[in-house]
């Protein structure tokens, strides 16, 4: 794969020379200018020679609420001297992964986090005194293990595997799925059971299985957790996986920032090698399942299950109009299986427990358990495993320690569904809310004069907020008073900007349009007159973004900015041009 082989050139050299480029054309017969396309659509890749030191900020969503852009400022002020001379670059990241503990930074793509500035300084210092730096690692995080999600005490020993190989059947394993209500962890929570089955019935005798682990958006950072604790279990689910669909091959995707969970699982896939579940005669049967590691060459867009696709086949990763399904013409056109880790995870516990046991781990009426990125203005951020439709009061104040400071907004999945306020408008909710939702949330509401819902009685559970009109996903940040939630919405704007792949016109333009339209209000540009006027652009914006997006990243670009005016008046209000000055 020649994206691999670009890891491995600028690894090496820290950019990709142009003689390395035309030495990789001539021994894998690919033309030069395919391999200019594709390396100058990732930003990982540098085709140019970087200067001695490199260090990326985060400014994103948990790392902006902690100062981010101060911090970038004062680094571009103490090493200005050798900035201007070429020695040093200081700039922007987009989302690190290391949420629960902001600001992360990386220096020469080494990992720093929850450093101060005098501690950045140090390692810039050493790289250019010609020494190293220790950077950090993804160490424990306060959560509240141990986790059901691991049926093993200990690396565990791929029972799963082992008993399907000695008898299990395709359809056993496809109804305990369906008993289990598995879902999607990725977003879209399609039933597992479905998408298993479709492609164990797609024609085809070649299929594959790929383990979708570019998890870049931000406030999300439970997969990470997954690979550093349990690689065993993904790994032990895409085996399965592979088993139950026909695949003799699989893949764990996972994005270049999170080096020490690639070598984790890397490890993991030769410790599963020496006990006889990944390879050749997987278990002692007959199949042959091998499964690797793809280092995603980055950006957000990899996260879209096409445009993963596209990249493992070294192309820009865009996503790709459906139909057809990638599980009937996914990688090389072949039918193909693509999940998030966490839905792999979770295989092996069903299959050894049963899917009832997984069901019953619910709340509130709802199945299963899953787990939550938890980040922002909260006392111990982290990942936890919770049950579906746990309330996000029992999920905030019982198990992560409160907020800190009074709760003013909080988003329900990384900047993709906006921003909701401590207390939600009931007319802001789609007409019939009260026949879905259960029935102790609409007592809560009518008890309280009908006209609001406190959020921390939000049920959280997919199908809850679905019934509501409103998404979850699996990374939940908290904001506390303090926040400007028009500043807040102008960085989730500028994400969605940055990480637009660009092949849909509606998405390239609006994005870049919805940064300008938060720009101008923070900037304090409009009056009310004009903010009326701008109110009705982003709902422009969005509907249009909507319809004409081919993946979800166009869809949500508008959410941030459309959800803060809607919400958050006083601090819209607060940025309004006073005439009379």
């Amino acid at each position: 794969m020649i994206v691999q082989e670009l890891h491995r050139i600028q690894h090496h050299h820290r950019y990709l020379p142009g003689e390395e480029l035309r030495r990789l054309s001539q021994r894998t017969g690919t033309p030069l200018h395919r391999l200019q396309e594709v390396a100058s659509f990732f930003p990982h890749f540098k085709l140019e020679p970087p200067p001695g030191v490199e260090v990326r900020v985060c400014h994103d969503m948990a790392c902006h609420q902690q100062g981010c852009a101060g911090l970038k400022a004062a680094l571009e002020g103490r090493w200005a001297a050798e900035i201007a001379a070429g020695r040093v670059a200081v700039g922007h990241a987009s989302c690190l992964g290391r949420c629960d503990r902001p600001v992360a930074v990386t220096v020469n793509d080494a990992l720093l986090v929850a450093r101060d500035q005098a501690e950045i300084d140090g390692a810039v210092g050493e790289i250019l005194a010609g020494r190293d730096f220790t950077p950090d690692t993804d160490g424990v995080t306060i959560t509240n293990k141990p986790w059901r999600i691991d049926p093993y005490d200990g690396p565990g020993d791929y029972k799963a595997v082992r008993a399907f190989v000695a008898g299990g059947t395709r359809e056993g394993v496809i109804e305990q799925l369906k008993v289990a209500d598995l879902r999607g962890m990725g977003g879209a929570g399609v039933p597992a059971q479905q998408k298993w089955n479709d492609v164990w019935r797609a024609a085809g005798e070649e299929k594959y299985v790929v383990c979708n682990g570019d998890e870049s958006e931000p406030g999300t950072f439970k997969d990470r957790e997954i690979f550093t604790r349990h690689p065993h279990l993904v790994l032990e689910g895409v085996i399965l996986a592979a088993l139950v669909t026909g695949a003799r091959r699989g893949w764990i995707y996972i994005r270049h920032e999170y080096g020490e969970q690639i070598a984790i699982m890397k490890r993991e896939i030769e410790r599963a090698r020496g006990l006889g579940v990944c390879g050749a005669k997987v278990g002692g049967g007959t199949r042959d399942v091998e499964i690797e590691v793809f280092t995603s060459p980055g950006g957000y867009i990899c996260g879209e299950q096409s445009a993963l696709i596209e990249a493992m086949e070294d192309r820009r990763a865009q996503p790709r109009n459906k139909p057809p399904q990638l599980e009937t013409n996914g990688l090389y056109d072949r039918p193909t299986l693509v999940s998030n880790v966490e839905t792999f995870a979770w295989a092996p516990a069903i299959m050894i427990h049963g899917g009832q046991w997984y069901a019953d781990g619910g709340s509130g009426g709802c199945k299963g358990r899953r787990l939550f990125s938890l980040s922002g203005d909260v006392v111990r951020p982290g990942v936890y495993e919770v049950p579906n439709g746990i309330t996000l009061r029992e999920l905030l104040n019982d198990l992560a320690g409160g907020v800190v400071g009074t709760l003013k907004a909080f988003a329900a999945s990384g900047p993709s569904a906006g921003f909701l306020p401590a207390r939600l408008r009931v007319s802001a909710l789609p007409r019939g809310w009260e026949q879905r939702a259960p029935a102790d949330l609409v007592a809560r509401v009518t008890a309280g004069g009908g006209t609001e819902l406190d959020i921390l009685d939000l049920n959280l559970d997919l199908q809850r907020f679905r019934d509501l009109g409103l998404a979850i996903g699996a990374g939940l940040v908290v904001y506390n008073e303090e926040r400007d939630m028009l500043a807040e919405a102008l960085n989730c704007s500028q994400f969605f900007r940055d990480e637009s792949c660009g092949k849909c016109v509606p998405c390239r333009l609006g994005s870049e349009k919805i940064v300008h339209v938060a720009e101008d209000l923070v900037a304090r540009r409009h009056d009310a007159a004009g903010l009326a006027l701008q109110r009705r652009l982003v709902d422009d914006l969005a509907r249009a973004l909507e319809m004409t997006s081919i993946c979800g990243l166009g869809m949500v670009a508008a959410k941030p900015l459309q959800t803060a005016l809607q919400f958050f008046p006083a601090d819209v209000e607060r940025h309004l041009r006073r005439n009379d000055r």
